[in-house]
Parts: structure tokens; sequence; C-alpha cells
């Protein structure tokens, strides 16, 4: 069974960076497109970024296209989002998915697995 455990969340001001983590357990990383989504309070679950298992290809929001930047590190198992330049409307709870496969990288029930979330809340 797949564990994912997000880590890194927390307050900034505008204009700062904060990397928020994803460490995977129970099954062979590798396998595994991974992806962060965000929901806001009163909004919907949103797509952020993928990445695929050759941790080259990668997908992207067009809101956080060019100030953000997911990668992973399949040695430690462990997947981040590097996130530049942060806005108040990115403030939200940070979730890590995981799929052996997806049928549409950008819809959130094509992932099985979740992990419970981290709070990123930007101040303006």
């Amino acid at each position: 069974q797949v564990q994912l455990v997000e880590s890194g969340g927390g307050l900034v001001q505008a204009g700062n960076s904060l990397r928020v983590s994803c460490a995977f357990s129970g099954r062979t990383f590798n396998n595994y497109i991974m992806a962060w989504f965000r929901q806001a309070p009163g909004q919907e679950r949103e797509f952020v970024a993928a990445i695929m298992r050759n941790a080259i290809s990668t997908y992207y929001a067009d809101s956080v296209k060019d100030r953000f930047t997911i990668s992973r590190d399949n040695a430690k198992k462990t997947v981040y989002l590097q996130m530049n330049n942060l806005k108040p409307e990115d403030t939200a709870v940070y979730y890590c998915a995981a799929d052996p496969r997806t049928y549409n990288l950008y819809n959130d029930r094509s992932y099985e697995n979740w992990g419970q979330g981290t709070q990123v809340t930007v101040s303006s």
C-alpha cells in the first residue's frame, strides 16, 4: 500500500519562495507518476504539476508555469515542488498524489493515492 507524507508547508510573504516535499513508501517509487494538487477554501481541488516516471517529462497548470518546478529524486523516493514568486492566490492545502498510470494527468480522479496535505499560506 502506498503512503505519501507531505512536509514543508508554512506561512510566507508574497514574492518569496517555499519548497514542499512528499515522501513515498510502500511500493516501487519509480513505477509511479507523481503530481501535486491544491485546494483553497471553498474551492475544488485543482491540478498544479505532474512528473512522469523518467523524472524528465513535467506538466504544469498555466497559473503556476514559470514559477513552480516539480522534481523527483528516485533514490530518495521523494517528489518536490519548488514554489517561487508566491502570490496570495497560491494559498491552499497542497496534496501529493501518485498513480502507476493515469488516464488524465490533470484530473484528480485519475490518482489512487493521496497524502494528507500541507498548508501553504501566502500573505500580501
